[in-house]
């Protein structure tokens, strides 16, 4: 697959630069190089990074981060099998417990909730950091809610990192979990104040909590530059007065989008699979 002539190789992470230290230097810097396209492409246009991890997993199998690379790519485009086979590759390679969140939510993208919230009680979740424990609850509370136990997804993301005031990278994430599951049990006005908590803690645009809570306001929003365009293609064609008098025409600025408040109570949209741990 085509590489631009800018990217290197030299783009990753040094930690995968020694991983590579095994092969050849030329067959080194072309898995760098596929590995440094996935990277870019894997939110954006996850398609394309899954088949430069395809080229980069054929040239350099062996290598866990590869395997890594090629689980993530795999996961992105919703081929939750391989992605399990290739995270469980990396993690059979260096013995690392930082893929088991990932795992188990890829058994729920394989219609096994069950066996994913089965992970979230084994003895890896006590060997993972804070930001992996957040990531098993999040899974974990999915799985319920898979299962039909939303009650239960409640309680599951009940927790003191969710307590805490702190803003760390997965508390938007957390936030907004917990408000979409008690929105799920009814709980509307408590799901307000948690989108609301979760836009707070959203510096990275990662959720969409403003849309969430513009719903639940019952608010909408028009783009007046679209409603110009349709004004476009509807001309006046009352008749100007019989008279040899000119009018001064006027010409408005168009107005910012304007927002309107709709009935109260708007509907709220599907939210996007809970519990999807960040790629890494």
């Amino acid at each position: 697959m085509p590489i631009p002539d800018d990217v290197t190789g030299e783009e990753i992470d040094k930690d995968v630069r020694q991983e590579l230290l095994s092969l050849p230097k030329t067959l080194a810097d072309d898995v760098a190089r596929n590995l440094v396209m996935v990277a870019k492409l894997l939110d954006e246009e996850p398609e394309k990074a899954y088949g430069y991890s395809r080229v980069a997993l054929r040239l350099a199998s062996r290598v866990p981060a590869v395997r890594e690379a090629a689980g993530f790519a795999a996961y992105a485009v919703e081929k939750y099998g391989e992605a399990l086979a290739e995270f469980r590759a990396a993690r059979r390679m260096t013995g690392s417990v930082e893929l088991w969140p990932v795992m188990a939510d890829c058994e729920r993208g394989l219609g096994r909730p069950e066996k994913a919230l089965a992970m979230a009680g084994e003895p890896e979740v006590q060997k993972l950091d804070r930001a992996g424990q957040v990531e098993m609850r999040l899974v974990a509370a999915g799985a319920r809610r898979d299962m039909g136990q939303t009650d239960a997804a409640v309680v599951t993301l009940q927790s003191p990192e969710l307590a805490s005031n702190s803003v760390q990278p997965w508390t938007a994430r957390l936030r907004y979990a917990y408000a979409d599951a008690l929105l799920e049990v009814g709980r509307e006005d408590e799901a307000r104040e948690w989108f609301a908590k979760a836009l707070e803690a959203d510096q990275g645009g990662t959720t969409n909590a403003s849309d969430r809570l513009a719903e639940l306001d019952g608010v909408e929003f028009t783009d007046a530059l679209d409603e110009d365009e349709d004004g476009d293609d509807h001309e006046n064609t009352d008749a100007a007065p019989e008279t040899g008098n000119v009018a001064e025409a006027v010409t408005e600025e168009p107005a910012a989008p304007a927002r309107q408040d709709a009935s109260e109570g708007g509907a709220t949209a599907d939210a996007p699979r809970e519990g999807r741990p960040e790629q890494g």
